[in-house]
């Protein structure tokens, strides 16, 4: 079995990568059998150098090898027909600006593995970036802050080394005693508060955030019933709420009236209610200030979130009276946050960390036959066919043309 660490063409540029030069070292050591290609590349976070100190083979042509393992879309032009890929093809939800690379996937046979389709027997997703977007998405939320009040300058996490540089800078400024509400118990939530935790901002009961003044920043981590509550006043839990979530409404402005920032980090299932609506913000009495929307639904239950942001430039305001964009500095803005590819400003942090569980959960099915069914779970096309479990994008891969 070949394996090819491929190159990123997407623009703008992801300087991430699957498998770093150690985490390779640690897949030949443990499947010897295994044969090991790099695909150069002058933007990886590390350098192809890196890798030929570690006895990789860096070249320009991997085409020889079988798996072709990246990380963002591979350009159409740049598909090798017949082989095995895996990568984040954003196909599944029939994603338009796609369509036509899942119609070249078929049309060169091409076996297809998305990253986001290789989960457990619970089907629970077993690799990802969310927890990078989680720690940077905190920081840039904090950052935000600082920038909307001009009282702390925080470079771009992009600019610094990773983590620990992230973690550093936020000690060296004195937050002011705000209030943070976080949302979210997946990767992504429980990112931003491992980032809360290093820094040292303490984590306070519901009750506590709601009543109590604090000399000190603090922040409370929410799950859906503290946010949502039913229409007819029942108290049940939060299997009911998954179950039905038309019979809920959002419960998130008792958390306006005492919040500075809000952190996304949840999951947002169809049907689900808004969680912050544009009307909580405009009351007289909404305090939050800053919305560091990590999950990045445009349009969803987020009303400041009117659009992405990028890493270039991360920040817009957000004018409540009139649900549009207006400059951070003007008086009556909220700060919004919505880079939708934080973890790509954290690229060693997470490619070790996202290689770790690729080799943990994905390489081995490989070599022993999948007996967990990791790839069969996974596997969208083979041999210019959807399989079984993918058979609902078949109008989006194959639309029919009227008139003809």
């Amino acid at each position: 079995m070949k394996f090819a660490i491929i190159r990123e063409r997407k623009n703008p540029p992801d300087r991430r990568v699957v498998f770093s030069p150690d985490a390779l070292v640690e897949l030949r050591e443990t499947f010897p059998q295994a044969e090991i290609k790099v695909e150069s590349s002058p933007i990886r976070v590390f350098t192809d150098e890196e890798y030929r100190e570690k006895g990789f083979e860096v070249t320009d042509d991997v085409s020889d090898c079988d798996v072709f393992i990246g990380v963002k879309e591979v350009p159409v032009e740049a598909l090798v027909a017949k082989k095995t890929y895996f990568f984040f093809s954003h196909t599944i939800k029939k994603q338009p600006h796609n369509q036509k690379l899942m119609q070249a996937i078929l049309e060169k046979k091409i076996e297809l593995y998305d990253h986001e389709t290789i989960v457990n027997e619970n089907h629970v997703r077993l690799i990802g970036f969310g927890r990078y977007a989680g720690i940077v998405g905190a920081y840039n939320g904090l950052r935000a802050f600082g920038v909307k009040y001009e009282l702390f300058d925080l470079p771009k996490a992009e600019t610094l080394k990773g983590q620990s540089e992230m973690e550093a800078r936020v000690k060296r400024v004195m937050l002011p005693p705000i209030k943070i509400v976080l949302t979210g118990f997946g990767k992504v939530g429980k990112g931003a508060k491992d980032f809360l935790d290093a820094i040292k901002i303490k984590e306070v009961p519901v009750d506590d955030f709601l009543n109590k003044r604090f000399s000190d920043p603090v922040y409370t981590h929410i799950d859906v019933l503290d946010y949502n509550k039913r229409k007819d006043g029942k108290k049940l839990d939060k299997h009911d709420f998954y179950s039905n979530p038309d019979q809920y409404e959002s419960d998130f402005e008792r958390f306006t009236k005492v919040a500075d920032v809000f952190m996304a980090g949840h999951f947002y299932g169809n049907g689900a209610p808004v969680i912050l609506s544009r009307e909580m913000l405009r009351k007289p009495d909404n305090k939050i200030k800053v919305v560091a929307d990590i999950s990045c639904d445009v349009d969803g239950p987020v009303a400041t979130t009117i659009r992405s942001s990028t890493i270039a430039d991360p920040l817009y305001g957000y004018l409540p009276s009139e649900h549009k964009e207006a400059d951070v500095f003007h008086p009556s803005a909220i700060v919004v946050m919505a880079v939708d590819n934080l973890p790509c400003e954290l690229p060693k942090d997470a490619s070790e960390g996202f290689g770790r569980m690729f080799l943990d959960h994905v390489i081995p099915a490989f070599f022993n036959e999948d007996k967990d069914g990791v790839l069969d779970r996974a596997l969208i096309a083979k041999d210019g066919q959807l399989t079984e479990k993918f058979r609902y994008l078949e109008d989006y891969a194959h639309p029919v043309v009227h008139g003809k």
